[in-house]
């Protein structure tokens, strides 16, 4: 032990292990919670009093795509419409146990007419949302996409996850996750706009959109920096609106104020993104399926951009995930049809 640079005590310590081992039969098991702000709860409740909107439930051939619905029915926030193989639809209800009385069936011989059909009815303004059943994701996708049958508008089509995660104190919005593979800085601005958009439904009226990158600053041979830059001149300029950007922020930067004050980065974003818009899918994608399954985020997902809200469920897909994205799908709906069709055709509105 030393006192300053004095020596007031020495010595030699001795330790010895025990011959035999060694129980405590009292010593209670760590409890380790998470700081959750269930802000899905406040999600559900901002649909609390409004009423159910019109869904179709593309080809609903298995257990979790039937009774999915089924349930968001019951809580009021939705009226679905069962679009698939009526006698595969009714022997899956009898076989769970589950009554399909009063809702409609439309009855289709494959998928891919239910994909057709279903797009079709809410091109037609019969339907106020989509959900995808049990068929793949591309084979919906493949009747939304086609500027004349599909659900086009002049934006660009784009999805983005809202996720719940238990160390950050407000939504997180990550996009595009899903759908764009590798988008341009022109595509990218319709991603960005799509978000705030959708931030604007959910109550954040000036949402912070972090543009990522691994890096800080502007590098001619990185192009997620060249288009980051491009896009906050692009918001400068009045191209993008309704949010405030900044970046090339790395993802440390974007959500930790200590980390930005480390790098010395003054910005209004870092360290409060309340948007993350990823170079590219598979970065949105590793990033989201991340905070999900190692952070404990609880996650919802709607696809934009296009003229009725869409989701594109997952077999993966908690209960708790599916009704949280049938709210945001019935707030979008709700958005659109209160609202006045705009110009450019933003994710509310036909083009």
């Amino acid at each position: 032990m030393t006192r300053g640079n004095d020596i007031i005590i020495s010595g030699r310590v001795t330790i010895a292990a025990p011959e035999n081992r060694i129980r405590y039969n009292n010593v209670a098991t760590p409890t380790v919670i998470l700081r959750r702000n269930d802000s899905f709860a406040k999600l559900l409740k901002l649909c609390e009093g409004v009423s159910p909107v019109t869904c179709a439930v593309v080809h609903p051939c298995d257990r979790d795509s039937l009774l999915g619905p089924l349930e968001a029915a019951e809580r009021g926030l939705i009226i679905p419409v069962f679009v698939g193989p009526e006698r595969t639809i009714r022997s899956l209800a009898e076989a769970e146990g589950v009554e399909l009385f009063p809702h409609r069936i439309v009855s289709t011989d494959h998928s891919h007419e239910s994909a057709q059909k279903a797009v079709a009815m809410v091109r037609a303004g019969e339907l106020d949302s989509l959900m995808k059943g049990s068929l793949h994701t591309d084979e919906l996708m493949a009747a939304v996409v086609p500027s004349a049958t599909g659900l086009r508008t002049a934006r660009q089509i784009s999805h983005a996850f809202v996720l719940d995660v238990p160390v950050y104190p407000r939504l997180l919005l990550v996009t595009d996750a899903a759908i764009n593979i590798a988008p341009s800085a022109k595509e990218k601005m319709d991603i960005a706009q799509n978000a705030i958009d959708l931030a604007h439904v959910l109550k954040i009226d000036q949402p912070r959109v972090a543009i990522l990158a691994t890096v800080e600053t502007v590098n001619p041979e990185m192009q997620s920096t060249v288009d980051a830059a491009v896009l906050c001149k692009m918001a400068d300029r009045g191209q993008i609106v309704g949010g405030i950007l900044d970046g090339p922020l790395a993802f440390d930067n974007a959500v930790s104020q200590e980390a930005a004050k480390r790098k010395k980065i003054s910005s209004p974003v870092a360290g409060k993104a309340d948007i993350l818009v990823l170079p590219d899918r598979e970065a949105g994608n590793i990033l989201a399926k991340q905070l999900q399954y190692l952070a404990g985020a609880d996650s919802a997902g709607i696809v934009l951009g296009t003229r009725a809200p869409i989701v594109l469920t997952s077999r993966a897909d908690s209960v708790r995930t599916r009704l949280a994205s049938i709210a945001l799908m019935k707030l979008l709906a709700r958005a659109r049809r209160s609202s006045a069709p705009s110009e450019k055709g933003d994710l509310l509105h036909a083009a």
